[in-house]
């Protein structure tokens, strides 16, 4: 067996790509029914799993049936489905055909699945099929934990990477995720995301409870919305490698408001897209789902933003992913954002590096709502994290946390919040070097508690920059990157306030045209 999972994941990875390079198929093409095969191989080791434990359990009178399966926690499978039997296809026969027929029965037994599985195999060449059968196959069966689970996020972190803008809009990056749940601390209660991708949302809340020693299926619910039905099919799908269901629709969260949120959930977690441009408002202003009011400028940030505070319950928290220039924007984005502030809701900022994400290159930022905040010390106070230099560099192109990272920051909100630090992912001696009395403390460079006096004073801005001073660094000392960061957020805040400065114009304009035509009737009617 291979020394861990990271290496069964990158073989396999090499394997699949392999074929994929030699085929004629374009990698949107090759990856729903890859991920659909690693879906049946994960789903038959359980099903063989739990066909073992049951043997000789059944009876005449009472024989093993599908409810057996599923009162363990496992999907069933009915015979044409099992990795048992296809694994033993031959190259000659129609495997194309016979996979296509597998998913079918699969959706036949499960209601949540139906019409969500692959059925295109019949695209791919029998001998690329045959071959990836046998890969996959070559997975030891006793690896640990959640094994198949995680092959199935990397695959999806793989294929979003080689599919660049559109894999983005399906997947965040794991550590992101991650960071985001620890941080909301989803234990118990019902979860939306209206921009939910393929639901790494949900799996990472799940893994949360787990590792909490709470079984996700009776702790949570949770509800998703995506504008295409391919994104939604791969939803259900990772739902299902994972063991977990959920009300996920098709339909775009600006105009369509399926699971009728506002004031319904416990927690709210996304990544939406940023800065998107002509959104109708017009269809939008008697919708409650925007008690702020409407932004003018033309860019939905900050309808993204009231989707996600409208949508909490009385004590939710929310935690999204927003491009840095929703933090500085000027004219009716402020005033926004100052409403929001003045709701004692906002909680935490984390200023985060660039190419962190497959769709955009920019550094981004990630926001916290609490509910529960405005009856709390921390009222009056937000707490910062610049984050910027805190990464793990993936590849040339690619940036993410790693565990222990991530594990730092959640684990100063935590001492924000006065809860206990978590040591799961071996953080403690990075801990124990910035905060020896696990107690919270501005750090310079790192973290500060800022007021809302402080706030106003900076024209409400939730820049962590502007309050995170910089930590010792030698005079001689200048990183080009790090000064390229900087420049690029200055270029994208001075976009912003030209594109609201051109608002103001034209309103101006609008209003000074409108009098000329008033001033030109009156002249005409005194004549």
């Amino acid at each position: 067996m291979p020394a861990n999972n990271t290496e069964i994941e990158r073989r396999l990875w090499d394997a699949a790509d392999e074929l994929r390079a030699n085929s004629k198929l374009r990698s949107q093409e090759y990856s729903t029914p890859v991920l659909g095969l690693i879906f049946l191989r994960y789903a038959g080791q359980r099903f063989a799993e739990a066909e073992d434990a049951l043997a000789g359990r059944g009876s005449a009178r009472r024989p093993i049936t599908r409810a057996d399966y599923q009162a363990r926690g496992v999907m069933y499978l009915p015979e044409p489905a099992r990795w048992s039997k296809l694994v033993n296809l031959r190259e000659g026969e129609d495997i194309g055909g016979a996979l296509n027929d597998a998913m079918r029965a699969v959706e036949a037994e499960n209601d949540e699945l139906r019409d969500v599985l692959p059925k295109t195999y019949n695209a791919i060449d029998n001998r690329t099929l045959a071959e990836l059968i046998r890969v996959f196959n070559s997975v030891p069966i006793d690896i640990e934990g959640d094994a198949f689970g995680k092959i199935y996020e990397y695959f999806l972190g793989k294929f979003a990477m080689t599919e660049g803008q559109k894999g983005g809009e399906f997947f965040t990056p794991t550590s992101i995720v991650k960071l985001i749940v620890d941080i909301i601390e989803p234990f118990h209660g019902r979860i939306f995301d209206p921009a939910c991708g393929s639901g790494g949302m949900f799996v990472q809340s799940a893994k949360f409870i787990a590792r909490h020693q709470h079984n996700p299926v009776e702790e949570i619910s949770v509800y998703g919305q995506e504008k295409t039905s391919e994104t939604v099919r791969l939803c259900k799908l990772n739902l299902a490698v994972h063991g977990l269901s959920g009300d996920i629709r098709e339909g775009n969260s600006y105009y369509e408001n399926i699971h009728d949120s506002v004031g319904r959930f416990d927690y709210v977690m996304a990544n939406p897209p940023f800065n998107v441009d002509r959104v109708d408002k017009e269809r939008l202003k008697d919708d409650y789902r925007f008690p702020l009011g409407l932004p003018r400028v033309d860019n939905g940030n900050y309808l993204w933003i009231q989707i996600f505070y409208s949508a909490l319950g009385e004590s939710g928290r929310a935690g999204f992913v927003m491009a840095n220039s929703a933090s500085d924007a000027r004219g009716s984005e402020q005033e926004l954002r100052r409403r929001l502030i003045e709701a004692r809701v906002l909680d935490v900022m984390i200023g985060v590096s660039s190419n962190f994400f497959y769709t955009v290159t920019n550094p981004a930022t990630l926001w916290f709502l609490d509910k529960r905040k405005a009856a709390s010390d921390r009222a009056n106070k937000v707490l910062f994290i610049d984050a910027r230099h805190t990464f793990r560099q993936v590849d040339r192109a690619h940036r993410d946390f790693a565990p222990e990272q991530a594990e730092v920051l959640a684990n100063i909100v935590r001492l924000y919040r006065a809860e206990p630090p978590e040591f799961d992912d071996g953080s403690k001696p990075m801990l124990s070097d910035i905060f020896p009395k696990y107690e919270y403390r501005d750090v310079p460079g790192l973290c500060k508690v800022a007021t809302l006096t402080e706030i106003e004073s900076q024209g409400w801005s939730l820049n962590p920059g502007r309050y995170v001073s910089v930590g010792d660094r030698a005079p001689d000392e200048f990183v080009f990157a790090d000064r390229l960061e900087e420049l690029n957020e200055e270029l994208e805040l001075l976009n912003a306030e030209a594109a609201q400065f051109q608002e103001r114009i034209a309103d101006n304009v609008s209003q000074l045209l409108e009098k000329a035509a008033e001033s030109d009737a009156a002249t005409l009617e005194a004549v």
